[in-house]
């Protein structure tokens, strides 16, 4: 199973797709559209994609959106924030999957060292920005839960600290707040 990064702009979606064990992301697309408000056909090319990897087989079925979320870099949430945390809950509406918004300072310096690297002339930087940046969130995210799990004897009843599969943000958010152990003791990270 994978995970559906996005990266929500004003008038752009990059969009990344994860490997099925979660290890890398590959930029997919960006999605543009004509005004910030028009989210109809943004909506619904993220369900074409979530058919097109659902018609493929369970292996390659997308489980999960992690999507972009523009706090500042001085840890505030501005107009940015208000306007994805609505695009989150559209997106769970059509979608029935769970959307997880993850920090994503630094991604777009990120995805923009990486085209560098990769010999991308200035010019034509532009054009792949939006998606290198979504794909850097789905490893950033994965990342973090596989700390989370080797912070913590056990997160989740499923995996255990040596598992290089991702627990559901659910197991997650238990794991950040303590849960019980058998012996009445909590974990805490």
């Amino acid at each position: 199973m994978r995970i559906l990064g996005l990266d929500y702009g004003t008038k752009t979606v990059g969009v990344a797709v994860s490997d099925p064990l979660k290890m890398t992301a590959q930029p997919l697309e960006t999605i543009e559209r004509k005004s910030a408000n028009k989210l109809r056909q943004t909506l619904a090319r993220i369900e074409a994609i979530l058919e097109e990897y659902g018609a493929a087989g369970e292996r390659d079925r997308i489980e999960l959106i992690v999507l972009g979320y523009p706090k500042n870099m001085n840890n505030s949430e501005g107009d940015r924030c208000e306007a994805t945390q609505a695009f989150k809950e559209d997106l769970e509406r059509r979608t029935g999957l769970e959307v997880v918004l993850w920090d994503e300072r630094l991604t777009t310096v990120e995805a923009e060292r990486i085209l560098m690297d990769s010999g991308v002339r200035r010019e034509n930087r532009k054009t792949y920005i939006d998606k290198m940046a979504a794909a850097v969130i789905p490893p950033r995210f994965r990342s973090y839960c596989r700390t989370i799990l080797m912070r913590s004897a056990a997160v989740c009843d499923r995996h255990r600290p040596s598992a290089f599969v991702l627990c559901t943000p659910e197991e997650v958010l238990r794991g950040l707040y303590g849960r019980e152990q058998e012996d009445g003791q909590q974990y805490h990270i």
